[in-house]
């Protein structure tokens, strides 16, 4: 009788955890179905063009800046031009729903795809796409703050962060570790840029010249984004040395260095101009992207 009752009790709890697996795996095929609808593509594909749009911008402030004017040539300045626009609100906000989604499509990859590759080559693509998720909900917390009018004050927020991360336990290892990866991630721009590599990731227009200025575009982009990453990434690892983290200003800070060294000028202008490419690079890939 006993076992007769365990037995029973077994299957039970054999059934109800079939019955928690299937509503499990419905739930996730409802969840893939959703973030791989057209919809959401269509507007996750306006995410690129908002990132170009804000790499314009910043392209504009650093050639701004290396004729003497000035300006925060990062994204928070970028954003910040936006919402100086007649139709501000409305550009923020739409931009945020489309960096909204974007890292919602990010996610679905990281989460749903790749399941067919081998399993280093599955784990670096997933990786590569929540790290892209991530990225893109950043932004999108950044157009947030500034539609909300809590960005507003942004000019020392990243030396403000910088000085409440050295004062925390191992924040002087963290700081390393930070301008250590956003340096490694700008040399890896850069090496992306010159092989070519992003081509794959796009439906490259049939004519030959359209591809070969798309081509272009991204080379000259992807190169001097990453000059512009590995300049944030050093100036962060100096200041965490020379224990002055009011000194690490990001991308912004990286820039206005690259402008006092000898024909720095000239290099932060380049700088610049590259930028540019890259910003409408990206407004390109917002329709040629493979998604």
């Amino acid at each position: 009788m006993i076992r007769a009752e365990q037995r029973s009790g077994g299957s039970t709890e054999a059934v109800e955890g079939s019955i928690i697996k299937r509503e499990l795996k419905d739930v996730a095929d409802a969840a893939e179905d959703i973030t791989n609808s057209r919809t959401l593509e269509l507007v996750a594909r306006a995410g690129f063009a908002v990132s170009g749009i804000l790499h314009l911008l910043i392209g504009l402030v650093a050639i701004r800046l290396s004729m003497g004017g000035e300006g925060d040539a990062d994204v928070s300045g970028a954003v910040e031009q936006l919402a100086q626009q007649p139709a501000g609100p409305v550009l923020l906000w739409s931009s945020f729903a489309a960096c909204v989604a974007l890292a919602l499509w990010q996610t679905s990859d990281a989460i749903f795809d790749f399941e067919h590759l081998p399993t280093k080559k599955k784990a670096a693509k997933k990786a590569k796409a929540a790290l892209q998720a991530v990225v893109y909900a950043g932004l999108a917390v950044t157009l947030a703050s500034f539609a909300t009018g809590a960005g507003k004050d942004h000019s020392s927020s990243t030396s403000d962060l910088s000085i409440a991360v050295m004062k925390a336990p191992g924040g002087y290892l963290l700081l390393l570790a930070v301008g250590a990866g956003i340096a490694i991630a700008g040399v890896v721009y850069a090496i992306r840029g010159f092989r070519q590599s992003f081509v794959k990731h796009l439906r490259l227009p049939a004519s030959a010249k359209a591809r070969t200025a798309v081509t272009v575009l991204g080379v000259v982009g992807y190169a001097a984004k990453g000059i512009a990453l590995l300049l944030a990434g050093l100036l962060i690892i100096i200041a965490t040395i020379k224990v002055h983290p009011e000194e690490s200003t990001g991308l912004d800070g990286g820039l206005k260095g690259l402008r006092d060294q000898p024909f720095g000028m000239y290099m932060l202008a380049a700088v610049g101009i590259g930028l540019i490419c890259y910003g409408i690079f990206m407004m390109v890939r917002a329709k040629l992207a493979k998604m």
